[in-house]
C-alpha cells in the first residue's frame, strides 16, 4: 500500500503543483489583510478537495452513465497529463496562470478568490480531476483505495501549508528557484502521463 501512496502522492503534487501555485496566490492576496489570506486559503482548499473527493468516489460511475471506458479515459487523460507536463517544462502553464492572476487583480470588485481562480481551475482543474479519476480506476480493494484517498489529503495539505506561508515563500527562495522545480516537475509527470497511455493502450489492445 505505501507503493499506492507514494505513486498517487506524487502523481496528485505534480499536477496540483503547490509551489507554482503559492506565487500566484501571493500576487493575488496581496492587498488583503493577513486573516483574510489565511481564510481565503483555508476556504480554497477545502473547495479543491470536496472537488476532487467527488470525482474519486463517483467518476467512475460518471463515465459509466457516458458509457466510457476506463482504458479510454487512461489513454485521454495521460495525453492531457502530458500537455501539462509540456507546458511546465516550457512555462507555459505558469504564465497562463499568471495571466489569470492579471485579470483577477485588474478587476477590484473580486476581492475572494478562493473559489475562483485558486480552488477551480488553479488547484482541481481538469488535470487534476482526470489524474485522481485515472488513480482510483487503477485501484483494487478497500486498501489501495484508502491510500489513494491520504494520498489526495496529504497533497491538500501542503497545499494548504504552501498557500499560508506563500509570501515568505516567494522572499525566501525567488522566481529562479521556482522556475527550477517547475521544470523538474513537468520532467516527471511527462514520464507518468506516458505511463497512463500505456496502460490505456494495453487494457485495450491486449
Amino acid at each position: 500500500m505505501l507503493q499506492v501512496f507514494l505513486s498517487a502522492f506524487i502523481t496528485l503534487f505534480l499536477v496540483i503543483d503547490p509551489p507554482g501555485c503559492a506565487p500566484i496566490y501571493a500576487g493575488l492576496v496581496s492587498e488583503a489583510s493577513s486573516a483574510q489570506q489565511r481564510r481565503m486559503a483555508v476556504k480554497a482548499v477545502l473547495i479543491a478537495a470536496a472537488i476532487l473527493l467527488v470525482f474519486a468516489l463517483f467518476g467512475e460511475q460518471l463515465l459509466g452513465a457516458l458509457h466510457i471506458q476506463l482504458n479510454s479515459f487512461r489513454i485521454a487523460g495521460g495525453v492531457m497529463l502530458f500537455l501539462i507536463a509540456l507546458e511546465m517544462v516550457f512555462e507555459k502553464r505558469t504564465q497562463r496562470r499568471e495571466e489569470r492572476a492579471e485579470k483577477i487583480r485588474a478587476t477590484p470588485e473580486i476581492e475572494d478568490v478562493s473559489v475562483f481562480p485558486m480552488a477551480m481551475p488553479m488547484l482541481a482543474g481538469p488535470g487534476a480531476i482526470a489524474s485522481i479519476m485515472l488513480l482510483m480506476a487503477r485501484a483494487h480493494g478497500t486498501e489501495a483505495t484508502m491510500a489513494i484517498l491520504a494520498a489526495l489529503a496529504a497533497v491538500m495539505a501542503l497545499t494548504l501549508v504552501a498557500l499560508l506561508a506563500a509570501v515568505p515563500l516567494m522572499k525566501l527562495f525567488g522566481q529562479d528557484v521556482e522556475t527550477v522545480v517547475t521544470r523538474l516537475l513537468g520532467v516527471l509527470l511527462a514520464a507518468l502521463a506516458i505511463q497512463f497511455v500505456i496502460d490505456g493502450i494495453r487494457g485495450s489492445f491486449l
